[in-house]
């Protein structure tokens, strides 16, 4: 029994509950991303190479190559069987979605890469939607990977070198701010995008990752993770 008075085996359920319903959301998604183009009519207007819904595939798909890498990681080694459940649930969902983002870019036309990163953003009156801030200035590439909620290279070899629950907690905390990240991203494409599977898959991802971030903290707690 942990600290907080959970057995394992109640914190595994607990997880998997929560994995079922995040992998429910994001199988209807997938159905709908899948399906939508079926009886597709020619008011549907793809996006442009500068449009929300291609920057946000863009975007994610660098966001998730990442998460990706992360979560195999701590697969690979962790001990623990909620996190191992956990990680593997990251790193397929997250496979699937930027393969979908991936499909999208090829099916309206456009390239896989394309301006700044979070330029997409960017609202009709020169604002940043969802918690974007403007300064005048032109950020570097890397401050905005950190606005993304990315690992920086010394995080990721931290992380690489590690074993055990320090191995552990330190990819919960670089996955919590990950995800973190996400999910504005996510809310700004269903404010500023027009195509309906980009949007489907955005409302599983918020959904998704926002249950995935309770179960992370609630990890860290069981764990006794510092900081």
């Amino acid at each position: 029994m942990s600290e907080s008075g959970e057995t394992p085996v109640a914190g595994w359920r607990r997880w998997l509950l929560i994995a079922v319903v995040a992998l429910g959301v994001a199988g209807l998604a997938f159905a709908i991303g899948r399906f939508s183009t079926f009886g597709a009519n020619s008011s549907v207007v793809t996006p442009s190479t500068d449009s929300a819904d291609a920057g946000f595939a863009r975007d994610m798909q660098i966001h998730h190559a990442q998460a990706i890498d992360m979560a195999m990681e701590i697969y690979r080694k962790t001990d623990d069987q909620e996190l191992r459940i956990l990680a593997y649930d990251i790193a397929t969902s997250q496979a699937e979605q930027k393969g979908q983002m991936y499909d999208w870019l090829v099916k309206w036309g456009l390239s896989q890469s394309g301006g700044p990163l979070m330029s997409w953003m960017t609202t009709a009156d020169g604002g940043h939607a969802h918690g974007g801030t403007t300064t005048g200035e032109t950020p570097t590439d890397e401050e905005l990977r950190v606005a993304m909620g990315m690992a920086s290279a010394d995080e990721l070899a931290a992380l690489q070198a590690a074993s055990g629950r320090e191995a552990d907690c330190l990819f919960l905390s670089l996955m919590i701010r990950h995800h973190q990240a996400a999910i504005p991203m996510a809310e700004a494409l269903l404010e500023l995008g027009s195509d309906p599977r980009a949007h489907a898959v955005a409302e599983a991802m918020k959904n998704g990752q926002t249950a995935e971030i309770d179960a992370m903290e609630s990890m860290q707690s069981r764990l006794q993770c510092s900081g």
